[in-house]
C-alpha cells in the first residue's frame, strides 16, 4: 500500500490484526486510551473467538437478545447485503467457518460434517435493538465489522478534535481530508501491484481469499449459500464513503450483487478474478495496470 502519511504514526495490534492510526500532532495518553477502550468494547460484543463475548452468548442458547447501541448501523447493513446477493452474505456463517477449521483455536482443518448456514428469517428476527434467535446461532460479522470498527474509531478521533487523519486496520481504512495513493496488491505475487486507487477523503476497504487461506480451497470468503469457499474471485477493492459500506461491498463483489447495491451507495470498485481478469466500475479513481 502506497500512502501520504501525516507525520505521526501509531501502530499497535487489537483484534488479531495490525493497526496504525496517522495523525498531525501525537495523540495523548486519553485519547490512545478512549480508541483502545472503544476496539475493547466492540471486540468483546462482537468477536466469535472469545468465549465471553455476547456473540458467544448467543451461540450458546437461543432467546431474546437487546444488542449494543452500535448494532444498528452493522445489522442493517448486513440485511442489506442478504438481500442483494440473494442470501449469499450473511452473518450466519460462523458455524460452517468453525467446521471448515476457521474456529477459536484455529484448527485449520475441517470436520468430517459441515453444517449448512441457516437462512436468515428461518433463525433470527432483527428490529433494530433486539435479535430473536429461534436456535442457536454463530454470528460472524467479518464481512463489515472491522471496516465499521475502523468508522467508529475515526468518528472518536474526529470527536476529539482529530480533523485530519488516516485510520488503517490491515486494508480497511478511513481517511479524513487526507489525500492518498494507495497500491492494489496482487493477490497472487504480493511484491507487485495491479493498479493505484486515489482517495482524497472517505474509506477504502481490500479483500483477498489468499490472505486468511488454510488448505486448497479454503478461505475466509464463504458463500451462505451453499456453504463453500468462493471460487469465481480472486480479490476486490472499494471505494466508499465509509468503510462500513466498502467492507461490506468489498465481500459482496466475490458474488454478484444486486447492481443498484454499487449504485445506491456512491462506490467505485475493482476486482480481480481467478483468470487473471481485472474489471474496474468505470467511476474508480485511479490507474489499473492491466
Amino acid at each position: 500500500m502506497i500512502v501520504d502519511p501525516l507525520p505521526i504514526a501509531w501502530q499497535f495490534e487489537a483484534i488479531g490484526t495490525v493497526w496504525r492510526i496517522d495523525t498531525a500532532v501525537p495523540l495523548g495518553d486519553g485519547m490512545r486510551r478512549a480508541v483502545e477502550q472503544r476496539i475493547a468494547r466492540f471486540d468483546a460484543d462482537w468477536s466469535r473467538f472469545r468465549d465471553d463475548s455476547l456473540v458467544a452468548r448467543i451461540a450458546r442458547e437461543p432467546g431474546h437478545y437487546r444488542l449494543p447501541d452500535d448494532a444498528g448501523p452493522l445489522l442493517d447493513w448486513y440485511r442489506e447485503l442478504y438481500v442483494a446477493t440473494n442470501g449469499r452474505v450473511s452473518p450466519l456463517i460462523g458455524r460452517t467457518l468453525e467446521a471448515l477449521g476457521y474456529d477459536a483455536s484455529y484448527r485449520l482443518r475441517p470436520a468430517d460434517d459441515i453444517p449448512s448456514v441457516p437462512a436468515w428469517d428461518d433463525a433470527v428476527a432483527w428490529d433494530g435493538t433486539f435479535l430473536d434467535t429461534v436456535r442457536p446461532v454463530m454470528l460472524d460479522v467479518g464481512a463489515a465489522g472491522k471496516g465499521y470498527l475502523v468508522d467508529l474509531v475515526s468518528d472518536l478521533l474526529l470527536e476529539g478534535g482529530v480533523a485530519e487523519h488516516i485510520v488503517d486496520a490491515s486494508g480497511d481504512l478511513r481517511t479524513r481530508g487526507v489525500p492518498m495513493r494507495i497500491a492494489l496488491e496482487n493477490p497472487i505475487d504480493p511484491t507487485k501491484a495491479v493498479g493505484i486507487a486515489e482517495l482524497a477523503d472517505g474509506a477504502f476497504c481490500a479483500s483477498a481469499v489468499t490472505r486468511r487461506a488454510w488448505g486448497p480451497g479454503l478461505h475466509h470468503v464463504l458463500d451462505a449459500v451453499t456453504g463453500i469457499p468462493v471460487a469465481t474471485v480472486l480479490a476486490t477493492w472499494v471505494i466508499a464513503p465509509t468503510a462500513l459500506l466498502a467492507d461490506g461491498l468489498a465481500t459482496a463483489l466475490f458474488f454478484e450483487p444486486a447492481p443498484e447495491l454499487i449504485e445506491r451507495h456512491g462506490t467505485a470498485f475493482a476486482r480481480m478474478f481467478h483468470d487473471g481478469r481485472i474489471e474496474a466500475s468505470d467511476n474508480f479513481p485511479g490507474e489499473m495496470f492491466a
